[in-house]
């Protein structure tokens, strides 16, 4: 929400009357000196939207603010060319719209151009929030991250590396949105201030690392790669058992920790809907990307969200440090999901930031069944990752 700067108004005026939290109003303002609003500049307030609403018989900006629990100043702020005291019936004045529910759309297939929809909605909802490009898919898609906090510790999660598993996004953007609304309403979850967590994580979020895998599965071939992938598909025209990009590379079999074992033992040799490595570590854009914003940011510990098994895979050759083990506990009680530590795999985005970093990795194998899970599980898959969500905050 967009309001015009009166004389005498500042940043904590507007954090006291709209009851948003101070420095979440400050960085979605970044050009703004909080010190020294000039008056007609424009401000955003996080967690509003502005309704258009017709003035009815009998109403007041102080009957109408009351409603909203909010000061009859909100809306003379919004509203600096309308005379209170002479409504007229019929006319079209704004009210701040409180945003309190999840926005987003998600129990839908989830496309790349779901994402980009949703994207737009919390950055113009929570403008606090950056929206970063960090790479490009095969058909030059952005892969893209969302910021959220200024805190000292890095904290990433990332969702589909695997196209089938698609489910991991929008249940990572409603942990985001609903994170978002917490922050903005100050309100727990969980019994949990979240605040705190704004003001000491850096969360940084990768929704969707494969999008033109995910929109291979739900929408089917795109026309300039038509004929290549139904022969990788063996002419079948059902895609939903492809977990590879848009090329057959399985990206999660593609980083440089052992590799080479886990080329040899796959029976795929050649570009396959699943399994097949490619033909040397790193050779496809998407994860080319992962792994640059991963030594280029230096996060202190990474989730990747798959599917299925209701289990976390967190060791990898005794790298993994000391706090691993803790962190995996309390993933463990919060979520009922099983802990394991080494698996007999390699060359997964887990396995390389262990080996890369000496920092925490997961790999979260969230709900159970078979891929694609079905959007019934939806809400029960987010009650069981929320607690892994709040947790890789606060240990």
């Amino acid at each position: 929400m967009k309001i015009i700067v009166r004389s005498g108004d500042s940043l904590w005026y507007y954090s006291q009357l709209f009851m948003v939290p101070l420095n979440l109003i400050i960085d979605s303002n970044p050009n703004i000196n909080p010190s020294a609003l000039q008056i007609g500049q424009e401000v955003q307030i996080p967690g509003f939207s502005i309704e258009r609403y017709p003035v009815k018989r009998g109403d007041t900006f102080w009957k109408l603010s009351a409603g909203r629990h909010l000061s009859a100043d909100a809306l003379l702020l919004l509203n600096q060319n309308i005379n209170p005291n002479q409504l007229v019936i019929g006319s079209v004045i704004n009210l701040p719209k409180r945003m309190i529910a999840p926005s987003l759309n998600r129990r839908m297939n989830y496309t790349f151009e779901s994402l980009q929809t949703d994207l737009t909605s919390l950055k113009g909802v929570f403008p606090f929030i950056q929206i970063n490009t960090i790479g490009n898919s095969v058909l030059g898609k952005p892969i893209q991250e969302i910021k959220i906090g200024t805190g000292p510790k890095k904290v990433q999660i990332n969702a589909s590396f695997h196209a089938n598993e698609w489910i991991t996004t929008p249940i990572l953007m409603a942990l985001v949105n609903n994170y978002l609304l917490a922050l903005t309403n100050m309100r727990p979850i969980r019994g949990l201030d979240v605040l705190p967590y704004y003001q000491n994580v850096s969360l940084s979020i990768v929704p969707m690392v494969n999008p033109d895998g995910v929109n291979l599965v739900l929408k089917g071939p795109p026309a300039q790669m038509r004929d290549q992938v139904l022969q990788i598909n063996n002419g079948s025209t059902d895609f939903s058992g492809w977990k590879a990009n848009i090329r057959g590379v399985d990206l999660n079999n593609q980083y440089p920790a052992k590799w080479e074992v886990e080329k040899e033992r796959k029976e795929e040799k050649a570009p396959a809907p699943r399994d097949f490595p490619g033909t040397a570590p790193l050779t496809e854009p998407e994860a080319v990307a992962m792994a640059e914003f991963a030594r280029e940011n230096q996060f202190d510990r990474m989730l990747a969200f798959h599917t299925q098994g209701e289990e976390f895979y967190w060791g990898y050759e005794g790298l993994e440090p000391p706090e691993s083990q803790v962190i995996a506990d309390e993933f463990e009680r919060v979520s009922g999901y099983t802990s394991v530590q080494y698996i007999d795999s390699f060359a997964g985005y887990k396995d390389w930031f262990v080996q890369e970093f000496r920092k925490p990795g997961f790999t979260i194998e969230l709900g159970k069944g078979i891929n694609p899970l079905p959007l019934s599980q939806f809400d029960e898959i987010y009650e069981e990752v929320l607690g892994i969500f709040l947790a890789s905050l606060y240990m």
